[in-house]
This record gives structure tokens, sequence and C-alpha cells, in this order.
């Protein structure tokens, strides 16, 4: 979609002081709970150096400290090096935890040399580009289980609502953790829990990206912005209003509140575990 759908009169989804207290003291909570109930004292997760992992990441030191949480930061050809050093700062100024930096290009080249009608060089080929920008993901989910198992620790997701709701994650990738602390937080909820907790500003205003491919960006591919999507998800997917009056509310066009209901509802596989057929016996 060329051009990127805005509301004229985003709803205002902002939290108080007290809330977001309310929310960060939850959010520990679930964590310890987490871990307590699966026996371990420790959690991974993947840092990108983007808004999501940055805020789980704090919280999750201030529900184990830093010795309960281990960082991975992976880049591959197609992150900027901006965002790696903006994930490596998180752990390494900022909250102080172990990490470690696994390039994964190595392994997405093996992995595509071995399929038929593919070569390492094809991997900006417009025709496999979410195919491949899906295996980083998956890649990435692989190289955190494996760590987690290696050190009886938890995965931690960093997935936020409004993602969640549209389906804008990699199945098996990115969506294949053990718990997602920050879930029912919208992103401008996200936002600004980064900001009442501690996170610099650099991070809190940053725009969101997957980078799943060259100048990959969250509203580039969603063709709508944050504050559209998270309001017309809180007044309509999540809320009792019709499209119609969505749009009304929100002064956009009733297209733009079906495109969302659309993704709502094609992602709904995304969000719950694999079908198995009723038994008969």
């Amino acid at each position: 979609m060329s051009e990127i759908a805005r509301a004229e009169r985003p709803l205002d989804l902002s939290l108080s002081d007290a809330e977001l207290e309310r929310v960060r003291d939850h959010v520990t909570a679930f964590v310890r709970e987490q871990t307590d109930a699966a026996g371990v004292d420790e959690v991974v997760l993947g840092l990108s150096g983007g808004i999501d992992s940055t805020l789980t990441a704090y919280l999750a030191v201030e529900a184990l400290g830093a010795d309960g949480v281990y960082g991975l930061v992976m880049p591959s050809r197609v992150n900027p090096e901006a965002s790696m050093s903006d994930a490596e700062r998180v752990a390494s100024e900022l909250l102080e935890i172990e990490y470690d930096v696994i390039a994964i290009d190595p392994i997405l080249d093996a992995v595509l040399a071995q399929l038929p009608g593919v070569e390492s060089a094809d991997v900006d080929d417009a025709t496999i580009q979410t195919a491949v920008g899906n295996a980083r993901a998956r890649i990435r989910a692989v190289l955190s289980y494996f760590e987690a198992n290696r050190r009886s620790a938890l995965v931690l997701g960093t997935g936020n609502r409004s993602e969640a709701a549209v389906g804008y994650f990699t199945k098996y990738g990115d969506g294949a953790v053990d718990c997602h602390p920050i879930a029912t937080l919208y992103k401008g909820q996200v936002r600004q829990l980064a900001a009442h907790v501690g996170v610099p500003q650099h991070y809190v205003e940053k725009p969101a990206s997957a980078e799943l491919w060259a100048d990959h960006s969250d509203v580039g591919e969603l063709g709508i912005d944050y504050p559209t999507l998270d309001s017309i998800l809180a007044l309509h997917v999540d809320g009792p209003l019709s499209p119609s009056a969505t749009a009304r509310a929100l002064g956009v066009d009733q297209p733009v509140v079906d495109r969302v209901r659309g993704m709502y509802e094609a992602s709904a596989h995304k969000r719950a575990a694999p079908p198995g057929p009723a038994p008969l016996f």
C-alpha cells in the first residue's frame, strides 16, 4: 500500500502514572510467576534495538535481576548497524546483562544452499523476500531455544497487542516463545511504559521495524500508522463499535477499518495452537 492510513481523530489510549505503575508491577510479577512455575531462574530474549525488546528486557531485569536475563543479538545483512549497536548498548551499558552476538547469515545461507532452485545470492529476490525474511526470524528462534535449553531458561517473547492482533509476526519465529510479557499493551502504550520505566528517549521514539529485509518498516508493510491501528483495534476488534461507527469516530475511510478486521481474522491461526480433528472415540 503506497499511502499510509492515518486517523484524523485517533483514540487516546494513554495510561495514567498510577496505571503505568500497576502494569509495571503486573508484568514483572508475571515474569516471576512464569519462571517459578517452570522451575527456572533465568530467561533468554532476542534484542533487536527496538522498543519492544528493549522494554521487555528492562522489565525482565526488574523481575529477575541482571543475572537472570541473557540477551541474544542476532544480526543479518539486512539489519542496519545502528540497530545492532542499539541492541548491544541495551545489554552492555543500560542493563549490564550477559549477552552474545551471533550472526545469522551463515546459517541462512547454509539453509538456502540446501533448497532446490534457491541460491544464497537470491536472498534479495522479491519473489522469495517474505520466505527469506521469515526464515531469518525462525533461525533466531532456533538459537534462542538452544540457549534456553542449555541454560535451563525460558524464552521471553517481545510481542505487543497491536502486532499480535493483525498477525504481524512470524509463526514459529518471533512468535515461538514461552510467554509474552507485554502482550496486553497496544504499541503506543509500549512506548509510554518504556518512557515511564526509564528507557532512553532514543529507543522510545525510534521508528518500528521488524528488519526482515532491506528497508523493511512496520508502517510501510502494514499500510497504517500505529495510532490509527491501535484505535481501530480498541474501538472495533477489541471494542463494541461497528466498522462504520469506528470509521466515523476516528475520521478514516471504512475500508481501512475493514482491512484491519480482515488482517485480524486472517491471522487467527497464528494466535492459536495448531488444530487437529475432533476425537472420534
